[in-house]
């Protein structure tokens, strides 16, 4: 066991007592992958061995580990004021990360809810759209519309929105009402840099048969992700947002983006929603708001939505009976502030979107390898999907732990690894991801 490069000793600890979140606990503790320091676009393991992150942990990071704005602002604010609660009462920085975030939103966004996980922001934007509802006297909305192979977290409204089977099969009770249209995954756009060409129109018009099955004025929202990103980089056909808008639109349902993954410039904008062309009516968020140094997710509404349910009540009463403890925590606003900052003055949704022809070129160099089936990629994030061995999801798991022994860390969803760099990122850092997944697919075959 070797010292770490801060002159620490890596020392071994007990991994019992903690049941691990999505890992498969018993194998984990058989031979554990521990991170115990990280720096820039780089993890040192607890034996010593130097990783570099593909992934920007789970794409919350793109300004990189260890940044010491953000550590330093959450020192100050802890030393000022470590704690207030935001029930009739709060603090500054809540507003200020507010406004900057707003500030980032497509035009008529200007109302920001802050929650502590993209979990928690798709259950606070269920609220919200049953509550828009019920104050315009359209009660009678009572769907939700999503996706087969979509992730919405894990609460119980995420669950309930999920078409990804192991996120659900083993929790049968969840929210009625809920319907889903077909993901985007069609099989005839393989290899593809960007949106694929076919079938966005049609795709989207599950929509519409659903408004015919149900009645339009039954269905409240619709909730996508406009990158599908845990699913494995599912991008949407052209044609295909912009569809599922006009049939919101034409039968006064909510267009909900989960933008947990995609927002704060993983695709080069602001948000996917400038990416595409296309505004939603409720936005949600997490991850890179704080650079993923404290928990924090947050939901942006239209201005109609904040102000059709704050009328709705009269003066002086709560109007959003919603919300939680530790909703717009200090030192989270703190690290969200530093965070923007960091964004705004090295430029790094532009530094992402100059990189993102590079890394699509360097993704579809492993396209000639065995045991790749499909690459897909838009922005700095793509979908390096594998054949499976015969045994759906065994491949993808010794792949993430292989790559980990071989220096790099990759998210991995069944057989497909979501490869998605820092926006501080070089192209030698690219060619080194790059690098030690050819190795890895290497040895898999020998």
């Amino acid at each position: 066991m070797h010292d770490l490069p801060n002159g620490l000793p890596a020392r071994p600890n007990s991994l019992e007592e903690h049941w691990l979140p999505f890992t498969s606990n018993r194998d984990f503790k058989e031979n554990p992958r521990l991170v115990v320091q990280s720096e820039g676009v780089y993890c040192w393991d607890h034996k010593g061995g130097k990783l570099i992150d593909g992934s920007s942990a789970l794409f919350c990071c793109p300004a990189g580990h260890g940044r010491q704005e953000i550590a330093k602002a959450v020192y100050d604010q802890m030393t000022t004021n470590s704690y207030t609660p935001h029930f009739q009462m709060g603090h500054p920085g809540s507003f200020e990360l507010a406004k900057r975030v707003t500030a980032l939103l497509p035009e008529g966004m200007n109302h920001v809810f802050f929650v502590n996980s993209g979990s928690e922001s798709i259950d606070t934007a269920l609220k919200m759209v049953m509550a828009f509802h019920r104050a315009n006297g359209d009660g009678q909305r009572l769907r939700f519309v999503s996706r087969e192979r979509a992730y919405h977290g894990v609460n119980m409204g995420g669950v309930s929105l999920s078409g990804m089977v192991k996120n659900r099969e083993t929790f049968p009770v969840v929210m009625p009402n809920v319907v889903t249209i077909r993901h985007t995954m069609t099989g005839k756009d393989l290899f593809h840099e960007g949106q694929p060409e076919h079938d966005g129109v049609e795709l989207a018009n599950d929509l519409q048969r659903h408004c015919e099955t149900y009645g339009g004025s039954t269905i409240a929202a619709v909730f996508v992700e406009p990158v599908a990103g845990s699913t494995g980089t599912l991008v949407p056909p052209k044609g295909y947002l912009e569809r599922l808008r006009e049939i919101c639109d034409e039968h006064g349902i909510l267009l909900v983006f989960d933008e947990v993954i995609t927002g704060f410039g993983r695709l080069g904008s602001n948000f996917a929603a400038q990416h595409f062309g296309v505004t939603p009516d409720i936005c949600t968020m997490a991850k890179a708001l704080t650079n993923g140094c404290i928990p924090m997710g947050a939901v942006a509404a239209q201005d109609r939505i904040y102000e059709t349910i704050t009328n709705a009540s009269p003066m002086n009463a709560i109007e959003f009976f919603h919300g939680y403890t530790y909703s717009a925590h200090p030192a989270a606003c703190a690290a969200g502030i530093a965070a923007m900052e960091i964004y705004e003055r090295e430029g790094l949704f532009e530094k992402a979107a100059a990189l993102a022809p590079y890394f699509a070129d360097a993704m579809m160099s492993l396209r000639d390898h065995e045991l790749v089936k499909d690459i897909r990629t838009i922005g700095l994030m793509s979908g390096l999907e594998f054949h499976h061995d015969g045994v759906p999801g065994r491949r993808g798991a010794k792949m993430q732990k292989d790559l980990f022994w071989n220096g790099c860390h990759v998210k991995f969803t069944g057989e497909t690894a979501i490869v998605a760099p820092m926006f501080i990122a070089t192209r030698a850092h690219v060619d080194e991801i790059i690098d030690k997944i050819r190795t890895t697919m290497d040895q898999q075959l020998a």
